[in-house]
């Protein structure tokens, strides 16, 4: 299956060290490919890195600042020549410390500003900085893959119910910022690949659904439902996905979104 092999291909993968990224990163390193763990921790990118089976390094990396980016491009630059693959994964998904007050905080009314600009700043205006920075070195070669991780949230409105304890309280309101950015990112993302097109550069988005990650038991459950496939996502299952569109196998394919959701968003 050559068409899937990424060995002398370089990837470099933003927001490397959460849940999903690692994930990215391993199956990126599977396929061959030389890995950038990218996050703002580099002691713990370069860790992680070691595990890698691929050459790979860490790079720490601020999205929101575009020195930190320029950083890290001459960083891959020198070490590998190239940068073929960039995997837009850096992301907030707003989490509320204080539960006793993630009800109200969360609720639309009361949603604070701050926290809006801040999703902003590095679910959507990252994307675009890692894009025209990163992607800018591709188009000079002529070729590259950028692969943007959005969510179903940002094709369909988060069901606040899934939210509601078994006493009919609600403990959490998704807030508007992450359904926003994500919706905006699959547009910017038709933008690249049109911009782009006629360099090589291939931009698509990849949409995932909820991954289970220690919730609520009853919030498994009921997400579990909701979704054909009767289950929520494991960090892992988004792999095949992710090097499809990393690799020739998606060659004549650009400007789409790919979604990985087990079925949720067909009903």
């Amino acid at each position: 299956m050559k068409i899937f092999d990424l060995h002398n291909k370089t990837a470099i993968v933003t927001g490397a060290l959460g849940l999903i990224g690692k994930e990215h990163c391993n199956a990126l390193s599977e396929a061959g490919a030389n890995v950038a763990v990218a996050d703002l921790d580099e002691t713990e990118c370069q860790k992680f890195s070691k595990t890698l089976s691929s050459e790979s390094i860490g790079v720490s990396l601020d999205v929101t600042n575009p020195d930190s980016i320029k950083s890290l491009r001459d960083k891959i630059l020198e070490k590998f020549g190239q940068i073929d693959i960039l995997v837009n994964n850096a992301a907030i998904n707003d989490m509320f410390e204080n539960p006793k007050v993630a009800s109200e905080q969360s609720k639309f009314e009361n949603y604070p500003l701050e926290l809006w600009q801040k999703s902003i700043d590095v679910n959507l205006t990252g994307v675009f900085l890692c894009s025209q920075i990163l992607g800018s070195v591709m188009a000079k070669q002529k070729s590259g893959s950028i692969i943007n991780i959005a969510s179903t949230y940002g094709i369909t409105a988060p069901d606040q119910s899934l939210y509601k304890k078994e006493d009919g309280s609600q403990s959490f309101f998704k807030p508007p910022a992450y359904s926003a950015t994500k919706g905006a990112v699959i547009m910017f993302t038709k933008y690249l690949a049109a911009y782009w097109g006629n360099t090589g550069v291939r931009a698509n988005t990849l949409s995932p659904g909820g991954v289970e990650n220690s919730q609520d038991e009853f919030f498994i459950q009921r997400y579990s439902a909701k979704t054909p496939l009767g289950r929520m996502a494991q960090p892992n299952d988004y792999k095949g996905a992710l090097i499809f569109l990393a690799s020739d196998a998606s060659i004549y394919m650009t400007g789409a979104n790919l979604i990985v959701d087990g079925g949720w968003t067909c009903w």
